[in-house]
């Protein structure tokens, strides 16, 4: 049964299917998307959906998700096959296509993106990125405080922060990395030092005024 986007019986659907803990994380970051879109202007709908979708095809086992990405001829990279942790994004978006009825692209792209990120992501992408990162039931992550802080400042920084973070992390734990999260982190980094170019330029414009 196609659910044509309700959030209502997506989100009812999600807790059967889910553990409990699973549900309580993917509730969180629906409310922190929403959150986030009230801060930065992007609609409330498109976040809470993306948000109770981003995780959906995580009720199936590393092993089935990887069984229904070559049943549904979802292209699988030898990173994604390494770790499979990553698979879950590809499949929930064919998943929130498919089976939860979402048709708007936006919506797609931040579930199929918010593992690795993307340069350039949209506003939509942004906050469902940073939303899976600092929502409530979050407590392990260092600075974790300062990081959620930093999301209702300036997101892209924040973006920036959580990247070099999980590549950090990554490091120590000796696994594979997607190219993908460093593309990311390297553009995001870069736009930062861009941004701080573009003030100091303006700031001696202004002293010379």
């Amino acid at each position: 049964m196609v659910m044509k986007g309700n959030v209502t019986t997506i989100r009812k659907c999600l807790k059967k299917k889910m553990d409990p803990s699973r549900y309580e994380h993917t509730v969180g970051v629906a409310y922190t998307a929403m959150c986030l879109a009230m801060k930065y202007g992007e609609d409330l709908y498109k976040a809470e959906l993306a948000g109770l979708l981003h995780d959906c095809a995580k009720c199936y086992t590393n092993d089935v998700q990887l069984a229904k990405c070559e049943k549904y001829n979802i292209s699988i990279t030898e990173v994604e096959r390494k770790n499979p942790s990553l698979i879950h994004a590809k499949l929930g978006a064919f998943l929130a296509m498919n089976k939860y009825g979402v048709t708007d692209m936006d919506v797609i792209n931040a579930i199929l993106n918010h593992t690795t990120g993307k340069p350039a992501m949209t506003l939509l992408e942004k906050i469902v990125f940073v939303a899976d990162y600092i929502e409530p039931r979050r407590n392990k992550v260092p600075n974790l405080s300062e990081i959620r802080r930093l999301a209702f400042e300036d997101l892209d920084r924040a973006v920036c922060v959580i990247l070099k973070s999980t590549l950090e992390y990554l490091e120590t734990k000796d696994d594979v990395i997607d190219e993908m999260t460093v593309r990311t982190y390297e553009f995001y980094q870069n736009e930062g030092k861009e941004e701080i170019r573009n003030e100091s330029i303006e700031g001696s414009s202004k002293v010379g005024l």
